[in-house]
């Protein structure tokens, strides 16, 4: 697949490269053209710096990966509210969360929601806002089970191909319903930021349920 990637930062490069090490093309454009030029740069062919227009309208997917500061602007670069994601698959992965207090910024709604209502006529799934990016980089180790990206959205098709790049990624997409529990999701990001700020595993924070 051809990748669109709105947003230069860390995320954005984790997975730039984790996806062309999977053999898709991605294209990185966001409020910074020079940190595109420098991602596409480190990384090879298969990752290309462009404008967040061209972002938009050359991915078969498009993700956003931006602080949710930048997320007005990158979607205005992009001229999002003008259709220019319409029809496409849009993955949002922007934290709405304040990263000293874990509260979510947004006082009402969600980044998911908020990035629908913009982005004139495309189909929003929210996804791989938990995991660092750069947790995608390293394989699962040996004896661990993979990791599960929870994920909503309202179009069957659009989390059919989010979920084909969490798989290739090395993930497991679990949906849990429509866009409308995306805030509910954004606010498992705070929980488990401030539990590691007072010194806990959040994974010893989430009862372990046996399925066998």
């Amino acid at each position: 697949m051809r990748i669109g990637i709105l947003g230069t930062g860390g995320m954005a490069s984790a997975l730039a490269e984790a996806w062309a090490r999977r053999g898709h093309h991605v294209l990185v454009g966001g409020r910074s053209q020079g940190k595109a030029r420098a991602i596409a740069g480190q990384l090879g062919d298969a990752v290309e710096a462009a404008d967040p227009l061209r972002v938009a309208a050359a991915g078969d997917a498009v993700v956003v990966a931006v602080a949710w500061e930048g997320l007005d602007q990158v979607l205005s670069l992009a001229r999002a509210d003008e259709g220019s994601l319409a029809g496409k698959a849009v993955i949002d992965c922007t934290n709405t969360v304040d990263y000293t207090s874990g509260l979510l910024r947004s006082p009402t709604g969600s980044a998911a929601q908020h990035v629908a209502e913009r982005a004139v006529g495309s189909r929003v799934v929210k996804a791989l806002h938990l995991f660092a990016g750069t947790s995608w980089l390293a394989p699962t180790p040996a004896g661990q089970s993979k990791r599960t990206v929870a994920m909503c959205g309202d179009d069957d098709a659009a989390l059919g191909i989010a979920g084909g790049l969490i798989r290739d990624l090395g993930g497991v997409p679990a949906v849990l319903g429509g866009l409308e529990h995306a805030r509910q999701l954004e606010g498992v990001a705070g929980f488990v930021m401030r539990l590691v700020a007072a010194g806990h595993n959040p994974v010893t924070a989430v009862p372990f349920v046996d399925r066998s």
